[in-house]
């Protein structure tokens, strides 16, 4: 098998990716937060046919990408060469839906989802109606 994933990330991949970034950004990954990539990985239908087995290894990836100077700029880079522009705002909400599933919102959360706005080129009013629907679905 491949490790090196960085050469291989399908789009399924980068939501992943995506995820497990905003679940990593404040250095504390809550089970509630692994509970919600799970199930979206279990339920949605963009990952239809994705093979679950991947997660570790895209996992893996973006926590040595964390660990590099550069590491964020990195990630990006990836996933913008692999993710479809018609998932840009699949990617966001699964990211609000990571970051809303423990009921509170960190600065370090806060921070990246306004650099994955800025870096998938969403539209503020889109973003804002995502950011909306997340907070919707994980109140109190």
């Amino acid at each position: 098998m491949n490790d090196d994933t960085s050469l291989t990330l399908s789009a399924q991949d980068c939501l992943v990716a995506v995820m497990i970034a905003v679940s990593a950004s404040d250095e504390d990954i809550r089970t509630t937060e692994l509970l919600k990539i799970q199930t979206a990985v279990n339920m949605l239908p963009v990952f239809s046919g994705y093979d679950v087995d991947r997660i570790s290894s895209v996992s893996s990836m973006v926590f040595d990408l964390f660990e590099q100077e550069d590491g964020l700029d990195a990630l990006f880079g990836l996933i913008k060469g692999a993710l479809p522009d018609r998932l840009n705002e699949t990617a966001y909400a699964l990211a609000c839906d990571v970051a809303a599933a423990d009921g509170t919102l960190d600065e370090a959360e806060l921070r990246l989802l306004e650099e994955i706005r800025y870096e998938l080129d969403l539209d503020r009013l889109h973003a804002a109606a995502i950011e909306r629907g997340a907070r919707a679905r994980h109140v109190k």
